[in-house]
């Protein structure tokens, strides 16, 4: 019977994988909202980013507001053709993890901002405490497309505040720019509420006496309060520049809001620089209450050595055999020997109470 040949293994063979070609996510699944406001009125009706920037520009009034979440890139490039946005400004909106700054494109202001969020947790777990994301906002003459990054700092809130406020929204984008701003530095007083009472608890309780220390969830929240740092410090420069320079494309009412602002970002910055330091002084008293327990203990451990000493020292005369020793053929020798190391430990142990040793 002729032999079946063997068949080709799959293993190892040349032949290349073809990569499935990806399927392109529409731009409107990373829209949550579109609309098109006149007068800091709404308009009826539902718009697409194109149609809303058509019904503004035929108009030759309003202003359109998108909000994106998470969006990809192919879905940031739809946005920006359709905007007329510059690609460095592009590339900012689609890479995370970006300082916070303020940019200028011609006519269009692109803003930087780190949103934060308090996690909820155990006092003296080590685990993460401020979560922190992304905003990105870009404001033209007749536009402001605002990216989000993360699952917190919705702002779905800040534009229903302003749709109840037609005077505040008939001031144009600039109107957007500020209450995005204000709602994320908002968010950075709440945060740092909840962190001073994480702080308030850690201090009660080293300076509590015999309360255990547990360095690990300090060094913990200081490194949170670090991260917090960097979040919300390199703001002030931006809201700076929006508040007192003129040439920028920022209505002057608005302007005068956005002063108010930063103060507010300069008082939380001002806590945060606090809570490092009072972190830093919360550690070393740590650290000296631990060394101060050590001390105790040694000193514990000295005493009951002292004590253990005396019978030690008596076993070990009587123990070296000797046949002319005192009171070793005594009847009550042994009885009274006892007793004596009995009264020595005693009086030693009196005494190292009273000195606090034990």
């Amino acid at each position: 019977m002729p032999s079946i040949p063997p068949l080709p293994s799959f293993r190892g063979s040349n032949r290349a994988t073809a990569a499935r070609p990806r399927v392109p996510v529409p731009t409107a699944r990373a829209i949550v909202d579109c609309a098109v406001y006149v007068d800091g009125a709404r308009l009826k009706g539902r718009f697409t980013h194109e149609s809303a920037l058509a019904e503004v520009r035929e108009r030759g009034t309003g202003f359109v507001w998108v909000g994106l979440h998470d969006p990809d890139e192919t879905q940031l490039a739809d946005i920006a053709h359709t905007f007329g946005l510059h690609q460095l400004a592009v590339e900012t909106a689609s890479h995370k993890h970006h300082r916070p700054k303020l940019e200028r494109y011609d006519d269009v202001l692109v803003l930087v901002l780190r949103t934060v969020s308090y996690v909820e947790h155990e006092l003296h777990s080590v685990s993460e405490i401020v979560e922190t994301g992304e905003i990105i906002v870009f404001t033209g003459p007749d536009f402001v497309v605002a990216v989000r990054h993360g699952e917190h700092s919705k702002l779905t809130e800040v534009r229903r505040a302003l749709e109840h406020d037609p005077s505040q929204l008939a001031l144009g984008p600039g109107a957007v720019l500020h209450a995005i701003a204000d709602r994320v530095v908002d968010s950075y007083i709440e945060v740092t509420e909840l962190i001073e009472n994480d702080i308030d608890e850690m201090e009660e309780e080293v300076f509590t006496p015999r309360s255990a220390v547990t360095i690990e969830s300090i060094y913990q929240l200081k490194r949170e309060v670090v991260e917090l740092r960097r979040a919300v410090n390199p703001l002030a420069v931006p809201l700076q520049m929006l508040s007192h320079k003129p040439d920028l494309p920022v209505p002057k009412e608005v302007r005068r809001y956005l002063r108010d602002v930063a103060e507010h970002h300069t008082t939380v910055a001002e806590r945060i620089n606090d809570f490092d330091d009072a972190l830093s002084a919360l550690i070393s008293a740590a650290l000296a209450k631990i060394g101060v327990q050590q001390n105790t203990d040694m000193r514990k451990i000295s005493a009951w050595v002292a004590i253990a000493a005396v019978p030690t020292m008596v076993a070990g005369i009587y123990g070296m055999n000797f046949e002319h020793m005192p009171e070793l053929h005594w009847t009550y020798g042994y009885p009274v020997v006892i007793g004596i190391v009995l009264l020595i430990c005693l009086g030693l142990l009196i005494s190292l109470r009273h000195h606090h040793w034990l």
